[in-house]
């Protein structure tokens, strides 16, 4: 009898992101058959869409090849470090054994202990350092610094993209454009349904790669509008629709994302993070960037 082969995570990721592969190459073309040849607008919209579904999903592929390299040699060194330092223990106890009392025993576990966890909190200090979050969130600070701006932060709890708009429409200055988390998940959920052809093309089964169907359009609105569905680049171009006012996304290694342009004012501006919480993708506001509490003035 033939033993089961055990996939090694490197096959195993490799096998995930050619699905993954296949499987945005049968939205692509569902895409492509749902807009029209001969609209300029939408085709135009289309290509970007793809250019977007693409980056993305190499640019997840790359970081995930990184992220399986860093933890193998992570994990290499974390064994050999603690082998070590079970020789060097047990040497030590051999050529101390016929000197020490019980009670300095017990004083020198507990100091080997005490150094163990230490040096795994230099190790975690380090790796938060070096790793994906932290650089991430380097690199926004230093785009949104240009900008006079700095993040705020937005709990994750599913409703960030609206909690971060909801914030950016208090920061303003209008009356009228206050809304709440409930009302614009509510406005984004009604003007999708409004205008079903402008949505659906970009909306494809898992399973199968089709074009959703109605019942299944409604589906997808009605957890926009009642549940804590993350919400996208689909939902933030109905919110511009909505509230007639244009939308940035800033994001730390790729461009920043201009969505209704054809809106004259203000733009709303949100921070996309990829890594943030440990959770995955992330949206945040911004506000002004503050001085230093220590600053003074001269």
């Amino acid at each position: 009898m033939e033993e089961d082969t055990v996939e090694t995570p490197e096959e195993q990721l490799a096998k995930q992101q050619r699905k993954e592969k296949k499987d945005m190459q049968a939205k692509i073309q569902s895409m492509k058959n749902a807009v029209p040849k001969n609209d300029k607008k939408k085709r135009k919209q289309l290509t970007e869409d793809i250019s977007k579904l693409e980056a993305d999903l190499s640019q997840k592929h790359e970081e995930e090849i990184r992220q399986l390299n860093t933890n193998d040699t992570q994990v290499e060194e974390v064994l050999n470090g603690v082998e070590t330092m079970k020789m060097e223990a047990e040497e030590q106890d051999d050529v101390n054994q016929p000197r020490l009392t019980k009670a300095q025993k017990r004083r020198d576990k507990k100091a080997a202990q005490e150094k163990e966890r230490e040096s795994r909190i230099a190790e975690a200090e380090v790796e938060n350092l070096q790793g994906v979050r932290h650089q991430e969130g380097l690199m926004l600070a230093q785009k949104l610094a240009q900008q006079q701006l700095q993040i705020k932060e937005i709990s994750s709890d599913g409703h960030c993209m609206y909690r971060a708009v909801e914030d950016q429409l208090a920061r303003r200055s209008k009356a009228g454009l206050i809304m709440s988390v409930k009302e614009l998940r509510s406005s984004t959920a009604e003007h999708m349904r409004g205008h079903a052809d402008d949505f659906l093309p970009f909306l494809t089964n898992s399973n199968t790669g089709d074009m959703y169907t109605t019942d299944e359009f409604e589906k997808y609105c009605s957890e926009v509008e009642h549940t804590a569905a993350w919400g996208g680049q689909l939902e933030l171009r109905a919110l511009t629709q909505v509230l007639h006012l244009p939308i940035e996304v800033i994001q730390a290694n790729a461009s920043t994302i201009k969505i209704g342009e054809e809106f004259d004012s203000e733009s709303i501006t949100l921070v996309y993070m990829r890594h943030a919480f440990g959770l995955g993708e992330h949206y945040n506001s911004v506000e002004r960037l503050k001085e230093p509490a220590n600053a003074e003035d001269s």
